[in-house]
This record gives C-alpha cells, structure tokens and sequence, in this order.
C-alpha cells in the first residue's frame, strides 16, 4: 500500500471516528495519530479531492475557515463553541421558518448556528 493510500485512509477514519465539523489542523492532529509524518498539504489536498468525489462536505460558518463533515447526513444544523473553537453537529431541525419570510420573498434554504461553551469546556 503507497504512502499516499495510507494517509488518505488515515484521513476517512479520523473523520469517520470524530465525526463532526473538523478544520484541516484537526485533522491534521488526529491523522497523524496514525500515520506520523502526514503533513497540512496533504491534508487539504486530501479534503480537496474528498470533496470532489462527494464523501466529504464543507461546513461553511460566519466568519471562519472551512470545515469538513462526512457528506450524506440528514439536514442539521452546528454548535460553535466560542472557548475551545470545535464546532458539533446538532441532530435535526426545528422546522418551519416560512413565517420568518418577508412577505414576497422565498427562502430556498437556511443554516443556523448556535455560539457557547461546549461540554467539555
């Protein structure tokens, strides 16, 4: 198996076992748990063509770089939490906003993130 089949595997299962929205140094950190010499440019070219082939999504949050979740999850939406700086998945959506709507407009999807201190903080 090449060096390169190594790091990538090492990289799905770092998302796979945290699941939730990683910035490339998490998964830099995590990955190299497993795999030592694995370096940021792999990383993000790695993401990149995970990204390319569908397995992976970027979460896009006000503000803040990229960070990427395994694709094919339900609609969800994220936690921020403002002391450590992890975001976490939060399971399903409360619903219907059309009420939020200005009269005359469409909204055609929405993202809502909620800021505060996590568990562990």
């Amino acid at each position: 198996m090449g060096r390169s089949t190594r790091q990538r595997r090492a990289i799905r299962e770092v998302m796979r076992e945290l699941d939730r929205p990683l910035s490339p140094g998490e998964v830099l950190e995590a990955a190299r748990q497993k795999v030592p010499s694995l370096g940021i440019a792999t990383v993000y070219r790695t993401l990149k063509g995970l990204v390319e082939e569908g397995s992976v999504v970027a979460v896009e949050l006000p503000g803040e770089a990229p960070r990427y979740e395994l694709s094919g999850k339900k609609h969800h939406h994220h936690f921020h939490c403002i002391y450590c700086g992890k975001v976490f998945e939060i399971e399903g959506c409360s619903g219907d906003f059309s009420e939020m709507v200005p009269h005359g407009f469409i909204a055609e999807r929405h993202e809502i993130v909620l800021y505060g201190r996590c568990a562990q903080c």
